[in-house]
């Protein structure tokens, strides 16, 4: 069946039908665009550079000024 076939006979279907017929294909057209491994990937990656609540930003500032003073001693 040619694609010139199928519309035409989806423009013969009731509104109703024609309505469903297309949230179908979007749904189609959504799962082929956005495979659940991209999702699942990036899933993984949240939080990740989020800095511990721990950590107060006195003991960062400390860190940066320790690293500085090795780094260029």
């Amino acid at each position: 069946m040619t694609l010139q076939e199928v519309q035409n006979q989806a423009l013969q279907l009731p509104t109703g039908d024609r309505w469903q017929l297309v949230q179908v294909l979007l749904d189609s057209l959504k799962r082929e665009s956005n495979p659940q491994s991209k999702r699942r990937n990036l899933s993984r990656l949240r939080g990740v550079a989020r800095i511990s609540a721990v950590a107060g930003e006195s003991n960062i500032q400390a860190d940066y000024i320790t690293y500085l003073t090795e780094k260029y001693q």
